[in-house]
């Protein structure tokens, strides 16, 4: 069984574009955590270093980076995330481009960021662009919001939405589709067991890469609480389900508001998050 064309790697790297205002509204941030360990794994200071921040959607880590002090670039390759960027934060540099192809000079930056945005590029070219326009010793940084399945609320949810999938769009038996948080692999039973795991993305970053870079990962956790409705509009806001279509959407989400209303019976809702961080130097 072929993928149908709707839930290609291709239209759901394209479908953002669609939904970039309610992406920017109420996707979760990041900790200020997050940035300390990226200094430590890199060994350097943000403030004051040429930074490029690729894949920068509507400017959700690009603006932290600016506010740790960093000389900030973004690279976004979508037309709607890009205009939202530059409604939202007109002084911070934008071009538009790919982390497979960056329009950008060699030897040109000191870190190189990729905040929930690496796993739609190639690491065939990603990887090689990357070294290509670090300096000598610059970094070479990656990460991802993933949820904390050991909160047994969250690893319920994922296990609804994975059902959710399988019944709507089942796919052959073996087959391997891509996430926004990794890897769901379809197994024997006929369920996807999707492999969020920090562990697991640290092993499969550079899968792909010629020749796959020294790192270290470290993974940081943080929660937020949010109104109910504004989880569930960041549930909406991922490729999966913008690309599903509006009523199997809607259809989901009401199910899992009554679910949700149940175990946050006040309507606040505590997300909680590994955010796994990896980090390769250039030589």
């Amino acid at each position: 069984m072929t993928t149908h064309p709707r839930f290609s790697h291709t239209t759901r790297a394209h479908s953002f574009n669609t939904a970039a205002a309610q992406y920017a509204a109420n996707r979760p941030s990041y900790p200020p955590a997050l940035f300390t360990t990226l200094e430590d794994l890199a060994a350097r200071p943000l403030k004051g270093a040429k930074v490029i921040d690729v894949g920068a959607g509507t400017g959700i880590s690009t603006t932290l980076l600016h506010a740790r002090g960093a000389d900030v670039i973004a690279v976004e390759p979508g037309a709607g995330m890009a205009a939202e960027f530059r409604r939202a934060h007109p002084d911070i540099p934008l071009v538009r481009g790919t982390g497979d192809t960056l329009p950008l000079a060699t030897a040109s930056a000191d870190f190189l960021t990729y905040a929930q945005s690496w796993h739609w590029t190639n690491p065939a070219h990603s990887l090689p662009e990357a070294f290509r326009v670090l300096r000598p010793g610059g970094a070479l940084a990656l990460w991802w919001n993933t949820s904390a399945l050991d909160v047994l609320w969250i690893a319920a949810q994922a296990q609804r939405i994975d059902q959710y999938f399988e019944d709507a769009h089942p796919t052959e038996e073996g087959t391997t589709t891509k996430t926004e948080e990794g890897t769901a692999t379809k197994t024997k039973k006929g369920t996807e067991s999707h492999q969020r795991t920090p562990g697991f993305l640290a092993e499969r970053a550079f899968k792909g890469a010629p020749e796959p870079p020294p790192h270290t990962h470290r993974v940081v956790r943080w929660s937020r609480q949010v109104p109910v409705d504004t989880h569930l509009a960041n549930i909406g806001s991922h490729s999966a389900f913008l690309v599903l279509g509006k009523e199997d959407t809607d259809a989901f989400l009401a199910e899992e508001r009554t679910r949700l209303l149940e175990t946050f019976p006040d309507g606040r809702v505590e997300e909680v998050y590994d955010v796994l961080v990896i980090v390769a130097t250039r030589s």
